[in-house]
């Protein structure tokens, strides 16, 4: 007889680890939505796909994620594949990575930012020790005062010099001063990047991705999970009191957990759990001026929106009535009469739809978050409950990365047969 094992969350990452255990064991899912996805979940509103946060696509630099992942659909039949056509709004628009577009900034501008990466070039690298030592050291303060500086505070609200770069590795733009000036001789694109370019579903969004993956699991919709006990005698987990599991995933949220074991193995660390920063994010779904971008960033320290993400460019099957469609995001929470007034403000003419905010979306790390979460699988795993997933481990990842998390974890957990 298999063993039982319980997911609780079906977001990518309790989709993705459930499809990897399954075959070895009896997995059975706990989602306390109407539907499967969590972040990557879509509405459709007046016709229009509306990412409810943020704006979901895939690719990815592990093979192994890329081979299972493509596994479950046909690339050429369901999928656009698009390149990365962003850009950072400036009173203009600005290629992006903004390190290799400077011949598009106006004069002034571009003489300053090249004569600092001339002195960056000549002196000797310093390690930085946060995250605001490294963008000022890295592309100058012109750079980093005209754009680094306010678009970071306006999604994170933080002093960026206690950001630690640990947090963001991987996510960071890592050129040498060399290849900064070639790229803006030879006028290039950025294509080092994973996400130089993407797939993105022909219809209903990364919805479509969190619906095709649900088929074949046992998940249980609209099932909260209360509470999550477990039997010292027996060596089992029950869960809302009455089904009994081997062992658990856990995809959920950190926070939530302490509650939910009331407190039996995480007392010690509750207080610290609780502290755990994060923010939410109100997304406005937004009819838009025709343009070819597929992210806009917004520095601009005269409206609190960060970024416009052009879902309706991903695919034109998004946009409903002939129009071209996006979404802008505000980091927390921002009342419907404030945002419908700072849309006069942003770029490419937005017409506000809908809106809606969701309380979780960005885990904050200090520089001691990844120390805590460390602590708190050493002493779960040993009772056979395991963390993965964006707030479940407190990380700042991609949908790729939470696959390619859940499929590390799916082999560190199988026993062998």
């Amino acid at each position: 007889m298999k063993e039982k094992v319980a997911i609780i969350g079906a977001g990518i990452s309790g989709l993705a680890i459930a499809h990897h255990l399954k075959d070895r064991f009896d997995v059975e899912l706990f989602e306390k939505d109407s539907r499967p996805g969590g972040l990557i979940k879509c509405d459709v509103i007046d016709g229009n796909l509306y990412h409810m946060v943020g704006g979901h696509v895939f690719n990815s630099k592990r093979q192994d994620v890329l081979d299972w992942f493509w596994g479950f659909f046909d690339k050429e039949a369901e999928f656009y594949q698009s390149p990365r056509n962003a850009a950072v709004f400036m009173e203009k628009p600005i290629g992006y990575p903004i390190e290799n577009h400077l011949y598009e900034m106006d004069d002034e501008l571009m003489e300053k930012v090249i004569t600092e990466l001339l002195e960056i070039g000549s002196e000797k690298e310093k390690t930085p020790q946060n995250f605001e030592e490294f963008l000022s050291s890295k592309f100058g303060l012109t750079l980093y005062e005209n754009y680094f500086r306010p678009y970071n505070e306006k999604i994170w609200k933080k002093d960026l010099s206690k950001v630690p770069l640990t947090w963001l590795e991987g996510k960071l733009p890592m050129p040498k001063i060399k290849e900064i000036f070639l790229s803006n001789i030879k006028k290039e694109k950025e294509s080092k990047m994973v996400h130089s370019s993407f797939f993105y579903p022909k219809h209903n969004g990364s919805q479509f991705i969190a619906n095709r993956l649900s088929e074949g699991l046992n998940i249980n919709l609209n099932t909260p999970v209360d509470t999550l006990l477990r039997n010292e005698e027996n060596k089992k987990w029950l869960l809302n009191s009455d089904k009994e599991f081997d062992f658990v995933i856990f995809a959920g949220n950190l926070k939530a957990l302490p509650k939910l074991l009331q407190n039996d193995y995480l007392f010690d660390f509750q207080k610290k759990i609780e502290e755990l920063d994060f923010h939410g994010t109100t997304t406005v779904l937004c009819e838009i001026d025709t343009n070819d971008f597929s992210w806009v960033y917004l520095p601009n320290i005269n409206y609190d929106a960060h970024r416009l993400i052009c879902t309706g460019n991903f695919s034109r099957n998004n946009n409903g009535g002939g129009v071209l469609t996006g979404t802008i995001e505000f980091t927390d929470f921002v009342e419907e009469e404030k945002l419908k007034q700072q849309l006069k403000k942003i770029p490419f003419q937005p017409k506000y739809i809908a809106h809606t905010y969701t309380k979780y979306t960005y885990p904050i790390q200090d520089m001691n978050t990844r120390n805590l979460i460390l602590k708190v699988k050493s002493m779960t795993e040993k009772k056979g409950l395991y963390l993965t997933g964006r707030f479940a481990e407190w990380e700042y990842c991609n949908m790729d990365a939470a696959i390619g998390a859940a499929i590390d974890l799916s082999e560190k957990i199988k026993k062998p047969l």
